[in-house]
């Protein structure tokens, strides 16, 4: 019997008798080779075989990877990322209706094998019998990453790719310009990447992604299934635009450099027709080099722009991302105006014990005929402190997140007179305020990112902490500088 952890819970899990044991003649056997050629540079470090990938007939011993048009126990809403395996002693089959199902079964086969599968160890490849069929409760799950308070480049982000795609999240969500420094290059605005990204928090130097570095990321997250969302903050959370283009600042305001953490007293012109014209540029390039059917507009915090002017400026603004063929999504706040581009989705970052006026701009974004990706703060907010005065994070919300908080709420129950169907699913964000390292995103995020992947996977969350301490050996192999748990 198999005494694997499996995280997120699968739907159906049936235990059998027997094990089939990863050997030197084991192959890949698929006609997806990138998935084959994938699961063996998984495998390949830690067995120390070659595990051939071939596309010909599948024989004994063989590791299988197979579409399969219907998968029984799935419902059709969620077959794009369903899958099945079967495990006995004379094969692993993984199936699936979608390659995306396949990649996410592969995610699974690694947590039936032991925790040093993660590092090279040379671990023993035994997998207990088992049937496995599962598929994912929400359709977006997704992890932000702010690259503007502290700026981070290609290899940290690629990093954290591998990471969260290892627990079925399929969005990373890119916090890429605020106060503190814009990091995208945008032709034709070359100040952005020059004034604009010279600072961060605390100072130093700053940083920013050319297009090529950018495109290098959303290429390698799509190959490991995952969708890159990029957000340009606005109107507010505007300052390093304006230090760079002064005249996209509202009369008589002069930007200077700001390396704080204070929020809400920026904001762009929003009378202008330059400004609009400079959305109209970011919108459009960021649109041109992201695949990904949606753009982050930002719109939070924007405490310095007149109600009103926030209001009509948010409308505009989701026109012009939806001009550029993109589904508009917003922070909750964007549902004070009435006026949005059809299907805009908005973000919940508010209490899981929601304020009446967050909660109603929320309502306003469904009845505007849009969805809903929840973020509350207080519970997924990963930038929060694990526990009291821990070295790193902030405690803005009141209080610690520690890893019982973080799925501690209903997503179905969250905000009054909201169904589940109008659920696009679960973000967990990180602020990079304090966060400085690779070493320090591996601290705030784990273990507490599997709390949430939970959340947004299972149907029915259960033990999770028990769980969650279950797969710390599998973090320390992958070499994951894991916070609190």
């Amino acid at each position: 019997m198999s005494s694997s952890v499996l995280l997120p819970e699968p739907l159906s899990v049936i235990e059998t008798d027997g094990a089939f044991t990863i050997t030197t003649g084991t192959r890949i056997v698929t006609d997806r080779p990138e998935l084959g050629d994938y699961l063996a540079s998984v495998l390949r470090p830690a067995t120390g075989f070659e595990l051939a990938v071939s596309t010909g007939a599948a024989a004994e011993g063989d590791i299988v990877l197979e579409i399969n048009p219907a998968i029984e126990g799935v419902e059709v809403g969620n077959a794009a990322e369903a899958y099945r395996i079967t495990v006995d002693r004379r094969t692993i089959v993984i199936d699936a209706p979608a390659d995306a199902g396949i990649f996410a079964g592969i995610q699974t086969l690694r947590q039936l094998l032991p925790a040093q599968i993660d590092a090279p160890a040379h671990a023993a490849g035994e997998v207990a019998a088992v049937t496995i069929v599962d598929a994912p409760r929400f359709a977006y799950r997704g992890v932000m990453l702010d690259i503007s308070r502290h700026f981070f480049g290609v290899d940290t982000i690629m990093r954290v790719v591998d990471q969260i795609a290892a627990f079925k999240f399929n969005h990373l969500h890119l916090h890429l310009s605020d106060d503190q420094g814009w990091r995208i290059e945008v032709p034709g605005w070359p100040e952005l990447t020059r004034a604009g990204a010279a600072t961060q928090v605390g100072g130093g130097e700053g940083g920013f992604l050319t297009t090529a570095d950018y495109e290098q990321i959303v290429h390698y997250a799509a190959s490991r299934f995952i969708t890159v969302v990029p957000e340009i903050d606005l109107p507010g959370h505007t300052n390093a635009a304006l230090v760079a283009y002064p005249e996209l600042a509202p009369a008589g305001v002069t930007p200077e450099p700001y390396h704080g953490i204070d929020v809400g007293f920026s904001t762009l012109d929003t009378d202008s027709e330059r400004v609009f014209g400079f959305i109209d540029d970011v919108v459009g390039h960021l649109a041109s080099v992201t695949p990904g059917p949606y753009l982050h507009i930002g719109g939070d915090e924007s405490h310095s722009t007149q109600p009103e002017d926030y209001r009509r400026f948010i409308a505009r603004a989701t026109r012009i991302a939806a001009a550029h063929g993109k589904l508009p999504i917003g922070w909750h706040e964007i549902g004070s105006s009435d006026d949005l581009a059809e299907g805009t989705i908005g973000q919940y970052w508010g209490s899981i014990a929601p304020e009446a006026g967050a909660a109603e701009q929320a309502r306003s974004i469904v009845r505007q005929g849009g969805q809903l990706i929840l973020s509350p703060a207080n519970a997924v907010y990963l930038d929060i402190v694990p526990e009291t005065n821990f070295r790193i994070g902030q405690e803005w919300t009141g209080s610690p997140t520690p890893l019982g908080g973080v799925a501690a709420w209903n997503p179905a129950t969250l905000i009054s007179g909201i169904d589940e169907s109008v659920i696009l699913g679960i973000e967990a964000a990180l602020w990079t305020e304090t966060v400085e390292t690779s070493a320090d995103i591996d601290t705030l995020l784990f273990p507490r990112l599997l709390a949430v992947a939970d959340l947004a996977w299972a149907d029915a969350v259960s033990d999770v902490e028990s769980r969650v301490q279950d797969l710390l050996p599998r973090l320390a192999a992958a070499g994951i500088a894991y916070g609190p748990a």
